[in-house]
């Protein structure tokens, strides 16, 4: 059973908080881009995918408020920025803004300034939930492609979350992490990372897994290279938050030093994510922008202190892992091996 963090009204969307989970599920009511760009730079909302739909369903729930066609499309563009503004890394944010915007404008500039509201906002909301339906599906094509890289391979390592969390409701790596639990008569084992200095993995993977009764084991971030080389994984799985035309991926940050463990060991690094992830913008991974996040969530712990006060820290929030690494690159439209790999739009 898949999780869904979003759920849309016409003048709200509720949004799962994550980062109270798995302790407690709260859902957060949000009437407009602001609140849904706090929400986002909160991570009460996170994942790629996840964070583009919940910026397209914010766009749907402003341009519903009144005005003209005119004012409503100067509100609903400005609101795209600040949602893109939330988090610079991923490229899904911004690719789901665009295209909310870019069914607006169409629809504005075929029937005028003064066309009917009604039928704009229509256009808007149907644009946005269409973003989301595609997620869904391309959730689909990714389990199936991915998992036709381990006919019967059985142990793996993954790092953050990738699941249904993290998507529309369906996932990226863990979406085929279940697709072989399911084909496999004993089932999978996964080891998953803690994922510091938030705890994604810990929290968030964990429990997806044992809510799908896969069998999981949670480790600590530097026992992973360990568990690549002495445990005898078969196959480390990963999402992503960008990539770029050449294949260099950025994602939560360490996952740059688990492909140089699996490469060490022989061990096949896949990434997957929705084509939505590739930016046919950037050529290469220098050309990606690092989010460097708050320094009080790596010397506090949950709220509680975990460095001596005054210590100074460093909070990336995603490397870049050189195409070269990567064995593979699963997306909805099919599967890239690789290296070297030419990615693009279409």
């Amino acid at each position: 059973m898949t999780l869904d963090p979003l759920r849309f009204e016409p003048d709200r969307v509720l949004v799962l908080d994550q980062t109270l989970l798995p302790g407690e599920e709260k859902w957060i009511d949000v009437r407009d881009a602001d609140a849904m760009a706090a929400a986002i730079a909160r991570l009460q909302v996170r994942g790629a995918p996840a964070i583009g739909i919940a910026a397209a369903l914010a766009l749907a729930v402003e341009g519903s408020r009144g005005g003209s066609v005119a004012e409503r499309m100067a509100r609903l563009a400005k609101a795209g920025g600040v949602l893109v503004a939330s988090r610079p890394t991923a490229v899904n944010l911004a690719w789901a803004v665009d295209r909310v915007l870019g069914v607006a404008r169409k629809v504005l500039q075929s029937g005028g300034e003064k066309g009917d509201p009604n039928r704009w906002t229509e256009a808007v909301r149907a644009e946005a939930l269409a973003i989301w339906e595609e997620d869904r599906a391309a959730s689909r094509a990714m389990a199936t492609h991915g998992a036709t890289l381990f006919p019967s391979e059985t142990r793996f390592l993954t790092h953050c979350n990738t699941g249904g969390l993290a998507t529309g409701g369906g996932g990226t790596a863990l979406a085929v992490l279940l697709e072989l639990n399911r084909r496999r008569p004993g089932g999978i084992e996964v080891w998953a990372t803690e994922t510091r200095p938030l705890l994604q993995g810990a929290r968030l993977t964990t429990f997806e897994l044992q809510r799908a009764e896969v069998r999981v084991r949670l480790i600590v971030d530097s026992a992973a290279a360990h568990t690549i080389l002495r445990e005898g994984i078969q196959g480390v799985l990963v999402g992503a938050d960008r990539i770029a035309r050449n294949g260099d991926t950025a994602n939560k940050i360490g996952t740059l030093g688990l492909a140089l463990a699996a490469r060490e060991a022989g061990v096949p690094f896949v990434v997957v994510a929705p084509s939505s992830t590739i930016d046919p913008g950037t050529a290469d991974g220098s050309g990606i922008v690092i989010e460097e996040r708050d320094p009080s969530e790596v010397v506090r712990i949950r709220g509680v202190p975990a460095a001596p006060e005054g210590v100074q820290a460093r909070n990336p929030a995603f490397d870049v892992t050189p195409a070269r690494h990567i064995s593979a690159i699963v997306t909805d439209r099919g599967l890239f091996r690789g290296p070297p790999y030419a990615l693009g739009a279409d």
